[in-house]
């Protein structure tokens, strides 16, 4: 007579048991965050080779402007708009040619408001559209316009800068909040101390910027040089935005891989 062997269950519900790829408590516990960072890294910048995106054109501000906003909301939510369309089709993002590659893809936060805008006006052109998602308490939703294969959703905001500032040919950076701001001077710092490549950066609204940030006491108070003021410039409509781009030197490529003044696209 076979003696009946006891049962494994436990063993095969142990946590130790657990293939560790598929281990969420392990994978989400203190001493794997450096793996995750490596993931949240790896499977971003698979992607963006995969569709074969180059270079971006980095679009921050505030997800609280609205199409029908009050003041001068719904104006940067156009203009936003505007741009973003102007940029994708001049800047390279529409690429029909063998290579298939894409240059100055419009790039968000993902949300609302101006980064809504701003992808949505890539859509309005047929163009990739990036939006760089975070993962917060109050849980952020990717507005509609960006290109579903695009829409990448991060916890770890030092991930979520690192790939906005890995492709970046330039930053537009229209009214915001915080975050805006953390964004901007992020960037700033960067091309301030070198450790950036030299970028076109425009502040959008001039009045606005001028009015929450007196750069020019900076200067006065010794804080940052005279010559640190050269790092952006400001516009106050899309076309004036993209021609600041172009002035600062925007690395524009055509289809054919040869490089283009931005008027020639």
């Amino acid at each position: 007579m076979t003696e009946k062997l006891p049962s494994n269950a436990e063993q095969m519900a142990s946590p130790s048991f657990r293939l560790a790829a598929l281990d969420q408590d392990f994978l989400l516990g203190e001493s794997t965050r450096g793996v995750r960072f490596l993931l949240e890294y790896e499977k971003a910048d698979q992607i963006l080779k995969r569709l074969n995106v180059k270079s971006t054109i980095v679009v921050f501000g505030s997800a609280r402007a609205r199409e029908d906003g009050p003041g001068k909301q719904a104006f940067w939510y156009n203009e936003a708009r505007t741009f973003g369309r102007i940029a994708s089709e001049r800047g390279g993002a529409l690429n029909d040619e063998p290579d298939g590659a894409h240059h100055n893809v419009i790039a968000t936060g993902g949300g609302p408001g101006t980064m809504g805008a701003a992808n949505r006006g890539a859509r309005d052109a047929g163009a990739l559209t990036i939006g760089y998602n975070i993962r917060l308490p109050h849980e952020q939703e990717p507005n509609p316009y960006s290109t579903p294969d695009l829409t990448f959703q991060f916890h770890y905001f030092a991930m979520r800068k690192m790939h906005f500032a890995m492709r970046a040919n330039a930053l537009v950076v229209f009214p915001g909040g915080f975050g805006t701001f953390d964004e901007l001077f992020e960037i700033l710092t960067l091309r301030q101390t070198g450790k950036a490549s030299q970028m076109p950066i425009v502040l959008f609204d001039e009045t606005y910027w001028r009015e929450i940030v007196n750069f020019d006491k900076l200067v006065e108070y010794g804080v940052i040089d005279g010559a640190d003021l050269a790092l952006f410039r400001f516009a106050d409509t899309a076309d004036a935005t993209w021609e600041a781009l172009v002035e600062q030197g925007l690395h524009i490529t055509k289809p054919n891989g040869t490089p283009a003044h931005g008027k020639d696209i």
